[in-house]
């Protein structure tokens, strides 16, 4: 039987494998959540990597992906399931020119209402049923991963609509009763903090707080990235990020930027940093024009660590 840090070095090496750089803390927590089978709450700031966590684990389980992007009104008939309306309709301009023959041989009208009757439940079954994210992900006959994204953005009338879901993975819908899940699937929700959650959904889940990574790690994720940048302007540049995040920013530059940082100064045929390549690709990395000009004052300090660096 492996080690549980056996598995979890497979998982960090397997992730890897799909360009995602984990830290023992995430490649852990992953390992935890499927073996109790359990969602994953990951917060933190935005840019670093909760997302792709859920692509990455989707590529690496070879299993598919449902994603449910979170945002204000967001309800069931978006989220779990709506119904088949067009062909509903299609169907009842079948039934009205087959109405003779239904109707045929109804003694009284009594009678013929209780045969219109019969076909009510046909209009509400699975086959006019259309599922949204959170009820693919249930009936997938081979598992899934489910990505709940940016959980904060939904209202708490939705959070109540998921306990029941991340309770049992099973839904109850009204017109057909309840569907449980064929595979329990991989549940991964999102939170950039914008908003406190209830303390009853994050019961139900394996808590992770993702920062922004260290220098190393970040330089280790740029190279699995853009493997062309030469390893002195990667380390140059991901210290000057580092240093550009500790200054009082609107919109700190998340490994996002990064990476597309990267990808400019490689085309721009850059081997290192020097001022006029920082001032003409800054708005790569930085989003906002008043972060540009607070970070601008301090280049020639900045760069001064990152070329020491």
């Amino acid at each position: 039987m492996n080690s549980p840090r056996h598995a979890i070095n497979g998982l960090i090496a397997n992730l890897a494998e799909q360009g995602y750089i984990a830290s023992d803390q995430i490649a852990t927590t992953l390992h935890l959540a499927r073996e109790l089978e359990r969602p994953i709450l990951i917060e933190g700031p935005p840019g670093v990597g909760k997302t792709e966590l859920a692509n990455a684990a989707s590529a690496m389980l070879k299993l598919p992906l449902f994603r449910l992007q979170c945002y204000e009104g967001l309800d069931e008939s978006k989220a779990l399931y709506d119904w088949k309306y067009s062909k509903q309709l299609l169907y009842v301009q079948v039934l009205k020119e087959q109405l003779g023959d239904i109707l045929g041989g109804a003694e009284s009208l009594a009678s013929a209402v209780e045969r219109l009757h019969n076909f009510d439940d046909i209009f509400y079954s699975e086959r006019f049923l259309e599922p949204r994210p959170l009820l693919k992900a249930l009936q997938s006959d081979a598992g899934a991963v489910l990505l709940i994204d940016e959980i904060d953005k939904a209202d708490y009338e939705f959070e109540s609509l998921l306990l029941e879901i991340l309770a049992d993975f099973k839904v109850t819908l009204p017109e057909i009763g309840t569907l449980g899940a064929r595979h329990k699937p991989l549940v991964i929700l999102t939170s950039n903090n914008t908003r406190d959650l209830s303390d009853a959904l994050k019961r139900r889940c394996l808590h992770l707080y993702i920062p922004f990574p260290e220098a190393a790690l970040e330089s280790r994720i740029v190279q699995s990235r853009v493997p062309e940048v030469p390893d002195q302007l990667r380390e140059q540049l991901v210290a000057f990020v580092h240093g550009v995040r500790e200054l009082d920013l609107k919109k700190q530059p998340a490994i996002s930027e990064t990476i597309d940082w990267a990808r400019s100064l490689l085309l721009l045929h850059a081997n290192t940093l020097d001022r006029q390549l920082v001032e003409d690709s800054l708005n790569v990395l930085l989003k906002y024009e008043e972060d540009i000009g607070i970070v601008a004052p301090e280049l020639t300090a900045l760069l001064k660590s990152a070329t020491r660096a």
